[in-house]
């Protein structure tokens, strides 16, 4: 464990490509019959997940992920849209995968106590007793980076109250380095969490109506010549977004897009 500031210096040499999947990039509210928050991330046939909303099973059954890939999940602060499909992915580790291999889940301070209480609140009892595999939850803070899985991990606080500090994350895998604002409203940070980075994935909430703690695609557009990046992609777009993607110029996720990061 490395505590302080993020440091983004010289790129080691890329041993492979990465391959990244909007398994859901829909918002909260499912806008357009999207999926909810989860990115799946590839490497060297390994993976792991950028956060886990509550619809992530049925987009990991979709496009026939075995859940028991996944090493490990990093949660960008703990709404159900990014975090409340833990319960359904322990369930079927213990119920359905007979999983063995261990499972780390990461996020901001506070995530163990929020993810037991929620597994209980909707499957009383669901965590007594061995459940056959480790699981290990690590807490992350502003400005510390954190080995999980093959990538480390850098989360940076943004303004977005969930009950817990909500992070932006930059990940590094292989030589590159990804960048994710999670959900917020404008903060100078994220120009620090996207600059250099080989792929940012920014959330676009609306497309002029300010709404508190997200960011609006009027807003992105003065910001994005800050966003120093090498490609840039919009998130969790509300259905007033989706009405107008003719007329945005930026590259926008679906369900199912496919990165690849080379």
């Amino acid at each position: 464990m490395v505590l302080g500031a993020p440091r983004y210096g010289k790129r080691r040499q890329t041993l492979s490509r990465i391959a990244v999947r909007f398994l859901g990039c829909g918002d909260a509210l499912g806008s357009g019959g999207r999926f909810q928050t989860c990115f799946s991330v590839v490497w060297e046939e390994r993976r792991l997940l950028i956060d886990c909303g509550a619809t992530a099973m049925m987009a990991l059954r979709l496009h026939e992920i075995d859940p028991t890939e996944v090493e490990a999940i990093v949660i960008s602060h703990l709404h159900g849209d990014h975090f409340g499909g833990l319960p359904y992915l322990l369930l079927d580790a213990r119920h359905v995968c007979r999983r063995t291999r261990p499972l780390t889940i990461a996020g901001p301070p506070g995530l163990q106590e929020r993810v037991e209480t929620l597994c209980e609140a909707m499957y009383p009892g669901s965590l007594e007793g061995d459940c056959g595999f480790p699981v290990e939850f690590v807490e992350m803070h502003a400005a510390e980076r954190r080995e999980l899985a093959f990538a480390g991990v850098t989360a940076t606080e943004v303004n977005h109250p969930s009950g817990a500090p909500s992070h932006a994350l930059r990940l590094e895998i292989g030589g590159r380095e990804i960048g994710y604002s999670g959900d917020t409203e404008w903060v100078d940070a994220l120009e620090s969490v996207a600059r250099g980075t080989d792929l940012f994935i920014c959330e676009c909430s609306h497309f002029t109506r300010r709404a508190p703690f997200h960011i609006d695609y009027a807003d992105l557009s003065r910001r994005r010549a800050g966003l120093d990046c090498k490609r840039f992609i919009i998130t969790h777009m509300s259905q007033d977004v989706l009405q107008k993607l003719d007329e945005i110029d930026f590259e926008h996720a679906e369900d199912g897009l496919e990165i690849i990061v080379d």
